[in-house]
């Protein structure tokens, strides 16, 4: 079997060395070759033609945002940033995602036990990956302006997604209109980085996104985004109005916050009062939640392959019946508000059809 090869961009010689060791100890995958900054990096990627990029968000000369831009749109390839996680390095890191990395991981602490444990297995993934960049950015052009003269009909959204998120998510939100339904979003995410995502949404989308609250109820024109790595986001019926309940836990699926946890939820608090979506990601999270959210009546929704950047959470979520319908990502936005518009104003009927 063919190996991995990776190329390491950092202007640290130690943390070059680090990211180099744990790649080392998966026996599928070669470090092949280091770069201090881009342009050592431009030259070693056209000489050495990578599977996969890890690259430092913060360098001298030309800075990995800048770098990055260069590669996607020159020579795309997968790239996995790592970043600080300051505030300045998270912004970045969103921003990088929302441009086209594949994935990031954070820079180890001092002390920290398992450095860049993940590191590996994302590598693997993003290179399954690389063959499919082009022709799924291509596939996810389109869509039109924000839907003008909503309204909700009650319904709640809740939406899973992990890698390749960002991406897709501020593809879906930026379809809604300022009164969409109310929206909850787990995605897979570094605590420190769900903060700055949120508030990126925020700034880039009609309705007012945060971080979930504990207790905070669901009102349309919001969305909220789980916290990462700390807590499972929940929805509560809590008399009259559906609430966001966070909760400590065990990790399920391996995560927390975990998708399956939040559509269950949903599944048993609002029924068939919602929609239900599964974007890309790796694994299974939010597969069986899916499922019974149909089961309980809800509408649901899975990102297609072509459009997906990891074919891997929809995938599964679809083989064990949990989509009702797959869509392209330039169309899950219209899919939702199709399923949550008011079938009724004025008299005539708003509804409209999935593609």
């Amino acid at each position: 079997m063919k190996k991995i090869r990776v190329l390491v961009v950092d202007d640290s010689r130690t943390m070059r060395g680090l990211i180099c060791m744990a790649l080392s100890r998966d026996p599928d995958i070669e470090i092949a070759g280091e770069a201090a900054d881009p342009f050592e990096a431009r030259e070693a990627m056209k000489a050495l033609d990578p599977d996969v990029v890890t690259l430092d968000v913060e360098m001298p000369n030309m800075n990995g945002i800048e770098f990055l831009e260069k590669i996607m749109r020159l020579r795309p390839t997968p790239v996995i940033m790592v970043s600080n996680l300051t505030s300045e390095g998270t912004e970045a890191t969103i921003k990088a995602l929302e441009i086209g990395a594949f994935d990031c991981v954070a820079k180890p602490t001092p002390g920290e036990a398992e450095i860049f444990g993940d590191l590996p297995e994302k590598v693997k993934t993003a290179a399954r990956a690389r063959l499919r960049l082009g022709k799924m950015r291509e596939a996810n052009q389109g869509g039109a302006s924000v839907i003008q003269n909503f309204t909700p009909n009650g319904k709640v959204v809740a939406i899973g997604a992990s890698t390749g998120g960002v991406e897709a998510l501020i593809a879906v939100l930026s379809r809604f209109p300022e009164n969409c339904p109310p929206t909850v979003i787990t995605q897979h995410m570094p605590a420190t980085f769900t903060k700055t995502f949120a508030d990126r949404l925020n700034r880039v989308c009609k309705p007012k996104v945060s971080e979930a609250s504990h207790g905070a109820p669901l009102k349309a024109g919001q969305v909220y985004l789980a916290p990462g790595s700390l807590t499972h986001l929940e929805v509560i019926a809590r008399k009259s109005e559906l609430t966001c309940t966070l909760s400590s836990g065990d990790l399920v699926n391996g995560h927390r916050p975990s998708v399956d946890v939040l559509f269950r939820s949903v599944a048993a608090s609002a029924g068939a009062d919602a929609v239900g979506v599964i974007l890309t990601g790796m694994g299974r999270d939010g597969a069986d939640g899916l499922r019974e959210m149909r089961d309980a009546g809800a509408n649901t929704i899975g990102q297609n392959q072509a459009t997906s950047l990891v074919y891997g959470m929809p995938k599964v979520a679809y083989e064990r019946g949990g989509v009702e319908k797959q869509l392209p990502l330039n169309k899950i936005g219209d899919g939702i508000l199709d399923l949550t518009a008011s079938k009724e104003e004025g008299g005539r009927s708003c509804q409209r059809r999935l593609p």
